[in-house]
């Protein structure tokens, strides 16, 4: 079409912001003291088995804090088996939880234990509404319990309880089967019910402790937290305060086109994180948040997610590479489950970034185009550097978190009609 060539484009520049950063050391002297503590009060016996439920985000490290927790049960005389806890995630088959776990670093040659990936369930116990609380029949098989998982802000709803340790136990270890039930529920009571089905899973199981794991403003694992069943949800509540004041965000209110260079299950589990994008699309807790996009481009899929392009939807426009590259049988299975079908829809697609973008300005409402308001990001879990366009100049210079990293100057497309790397983006 060339539309790209049709458009004045603004100019850009690299901008840094300080985010908070307080990455830890040692995971081994932050886990083991409080996970020994633990262990140490349960009725455990040498040689008893114990399920670890290893969910599907790329959480900094997890890989590292699997292994630790692992030797850690091995030195109390238990033999660890890890149990994916990822809902439908890996469209919702055991090899493909399997898969979605070794490109996280976790694999049976890796972590020197089984994984136990079959996707089978039976319901423990349900809700008030009716909501059945299904559970992976490899973890009930096991004589106890572990889950490791961060605790953050969720992308569909607000609640004390959000994205952790109770939806794990919920949701993750419910598999596809119980994934699909608490969506369809949430619907009419509000996604509550995991902090009430989080009480029954608790009662219910030989829950040895819980790893909760927190992440800094710049993606990097700050704290680890080991729970015990007794404190599992008040503890949860606190750390999820925590988790918000610690988040990466986008530093701009108004953004007229905001463009993504990846998306992925291992980023966030639409993809793009709503609570950065500000952007929502949902039966169930569709809230409104800054900053206020006009329009979002998506470049390309993360390797990670292995095709799951669940969240798409939530985009105006996108690549035909990326498009391409959809495994329609994941993202289907992921969107439906979580009863937001919508998210799987593909937008609009271009050859090249260039008609994506120029397409995306003219379409913003904007009387200048070399005026635009346009920020670029790695990834919403990337918000450390930005390429931004001159009309926020002024707000840069206001704001002592921002710094200029690099001249302004005019957009960059490689022969292609691509977006060229950032200087100091870590391809």
């Amino acid at each position: 079409m060339n539309i790209g060539n049709r458009i004045d484009f603004p100019e850009t520049a690299l901008v840094r912001q300080q985010l908070h950063q307080a990455p830890i050391d040692g995971i081994a002297r932050q886990l083991q003291p409080a996970a020994g503590r633990l262990l140490a009060g349960r009725p455990i016996r040498s040689g008893q088995s114990v399920a670890v439920g290893v969910g599907s985000r790329g959480i900094s490290r997890l890989d590292e804090v699997v292994h630790q927790t692992l030797r850690l049960l091995e030195q109390g005389g238990l033999k660890p088996v890890i149990v994916p806890a990822m809902g439908s995630h890996g469209g919702g088959t055991s090899r493909g939880q399997r898969q979605v776990l070794e490109k996280l670093g976790i694999s049976e040659a890796a972590m020197g234990v089984p994984i136990a990936a079959e996707m089978d369930t039976d319901c423990i116990g349900s809700l008030k509404d009716g909501t059945q609380i299904h559970f992976a029949r490899t973890a009930l098989q096991a004589d106890h319990l572990v889950v490791i998982n961060r605790v953050k802000l969720h992308t569909k709803f607000r609640a004390p309880v959000e994205s952790g340790l109770c939806k794990m136990l919920t949701i993750g270890l419910g598999k596809a089967e119980g994934a699909a039930e608490f969506h369809r529920r949430a619907v009419h009571s509000g996604f509550g019910i995991i902090e009430d089905a989080a009480r029954i899973v608790l009662n219910s199981t030989s829950i040895l402790f819980g790893v909760a794991l927190l992440e800094d403003g710049c993606g990097q694992l700050s704290r680890i937290e080991t729970v015990g069943p007794a404190e599992w949800i008040e503890t949860e509540k606190r750390l999820l305060t925590e988790a918000a004041g610690m988040m990466g965000r986008i530093p701009f209110e108004h953004i007229d086109v905001l463009v993504v260079d990846r998306i992925g299950k291992d980023i966030s589990g639409i993809g793009m994180d709503s609570n950065v994008t500000g952007r929502h699309r949902d039966l169930v807790g569709d809230f409104y948040s800054a900053p206020f996009v006009k329009r979002i481009f998506v470049r390309d899929l993360t390797p990670a997610t292995g095709g799951n392009a669940n969240g798409i939807g939530l985009a105006d426009a996108t690549t035909r590479r990326l498009a391409e590259a959809v495994d329609r049988e994941k993202t289907y299975k992921n969107a439906i489950t979580a009863i937001s079908p919508e998210k799987a829809a593909i937008p609009i697609c271009f050859d090249t970034d260039r008609e994506a973008v120029a397409v995306c300005i003219g379409t913003a409402g904007v009387a200048d185009p070399r005026q635009a308001r346009l920020v670029r990001i790695s990834s919403t879990k990337s918000l450390e550097l930005l390429q931004v366009s001159t009309a926020f100049a002024p707000e840069i210079e206001s704001k002592p978190n921002l710094a200029l990293v690099s001249p302004w100057q005019p957009m960059g497309f490689d022969a292609h009609g691509n977006l060229l790397p950032w200087a100091e983006e870590d391809e």
